[in-house]
């Protein structure tokens, strides 16, 4: 059984939790939303600027002449600045995508099938998301590569030396997750970056699970490609963002056609704009725009070094509180970045899951898109609570409560 083992019984108290619930109007008093890996509740602060963007500031971008529209343009391509500094980018390499599996269906249809041909390899790791896997998979179907999968160490982390060593000369790319969407574990990317660019490789990150807790700095991290979801940080669903090095952006073909993409169109030859509008087919997602230009905000004035510590102190409060319990398996290193997921018994998650909710607990219940770390774990799917910048110490008391009364109701 590859679990980790649970900490010492013992009352953890973090030295100074963020109290920032009031700011949550989507939460009622006594609800202990523990999902925000799956999506994250939004502040007051984004619901206002996505209903002033719809109300009294809207119309369309790029095309009209008159006033509002030039003020709309400014305010889309604000956002794009905002996206950029978040991560320590520029305006230029960001692309706006529906969300994180876009930008990596992106980069594999227009990067990879020019980039990956018969033969070559692309390595990922065991506790990928489906979403950085599937295309993957799709395009070394279409072009007859190979896919690698670097293994775990027993506490469900990547393990960086095993993945450095599969890199070989006929690796073209190595895309992993910044940080595990079931177990919050970390990984160590600027040691797989070197290790990658040094075999002539690309890397690529999910950032869905590290933007909203992790300070990134794509330029320190030394990746390639960066992609990440707006919904997971605040921000409304339907956005996100793809960042690429501008060279290599400025190399990849588009891999939509239509409006706003182009220089010129004939029906006899087209050109296309620079990147990254040639990237962004068709009228775009304006209002999630500025939606999560209104979230990256937010989490700044909050600070994400103060979000990542409150997490991590939640998680250790949770692991404390759990410790001890017969039966109970919790997954994934003592250390993680929010995430807790573990079995109850042989209950299934779903009645786990079912039992917390009627003790006003919500939490995910599946595989979480991760089927072949689901089959590392030995199990076919796992509870899980995400606490995200609104959970408090009260919240993690809730959880353990519901957990053991699940066990009772189970013997």
């Amino acid at each position: 059984m590859n679990a980790s083992m649970p900490l010492a019984a013992s009352h953890v108290r973090a030295p100074a939790l963020l109290d920032l619930r009031g700011e949550f109007p989507g939460l009622p008093e006594g609800w202990a939303y523990l999902d925000a890996a799956a999506t994250a509740q939004k502040p007051r602060a984004v619901i206002e600027a996505i209903t002033r963007a719809y109300a009294e500031d809207y119309a369309t971008v790029h095309r009209g002449v008159y006033a509002r529209s030039a003020r709309m343009t400014e305010a889309y391509e604000a956002a794009r600045e905002t996206v950029a500094r978040f991560i320590g980018g520029h305006a230029g390499e960001i692309v706006f995508v529906r969300g994180a599996t876009e930008a990596i269906n992106l980069v594999a249809a227009s990067w990879g099938r020019a980039s990956i041909g018969p033969g070559d390899r692309i390595l990922l790791s065991q506790l990928e998301h489906h979403s950085n896997i599937v295309p993957w998979r799709m395009l070394a179907d279409a072009v007859g590569a190979a896919i690698d999968v670097a293994p775990l160490t027993p506490d469900g982390r990547i393990d960086t030396d095993a993945l450095v060593a599969l890199i070989g000369p006929r690796t073209r790319l190595v895309s992993i997750a910044h940080v595990s969407n079931v177990l919050g574990s970390i990984a160590d990317v600027p040691q797989i970056a070197a290790a990658a660019h040094a075999m002539g490789a690309k890397l690529l990150v999910d950032g869905c699970q590290a933007a909203p807790r992790l300070a990134v700095d794509v330029a320190a991290l030394g990746c390639d490609f960066y992609v990440f979801s707006g919904h997971k940080l605040y921000g409304p669903t339907g956005i996100g963002a793809l960042w690429a090095k501008a060279a290599i952006l400025d190399a990849m073909h588009p891999w939509q056609g239509g409006g706003a993409m182009i220089d010129e169109v004939r029906f006899e030859a087209v050109s296309y704009a620079p990147a990254p509008q040639r990237f962004e087919a068709g009228t775009p997602h304006i209002v999630g725009a500025i939606g999560l230009a209104a979230a990256i905000r937010w989490v700044e004035q909050v600070g994400v070094e103060a979000i990542d510590a409150h997490e991590r102190a939640l998680v250790s409060i949770a692991r404390a509180r759990l410790s001890g319990h017969a039966g109970l398996r919790l997954f994934g290193p003592e250390e993680s970045a929010g995430i807790l997921s573990f079995a109850v018994g042989d209950v299934h998650p779903h009645d786990v899951a079912t039992i917390l909710d009627e003790g006003g607990v919500a939490i995910r219940a599946g595989h979480h898109c991760a089927q072949p770390l689901m089959r590392w774990l030995g199990v076919p799917a796992t509870a899980r609570a995400s606490f995200s910048a609104h959970s408090s110490e009260a919240d993690a008391e809730l959880l353990a409560r519901g957990i053991e009364r699940t066990m009772r109701i189970f013997g």
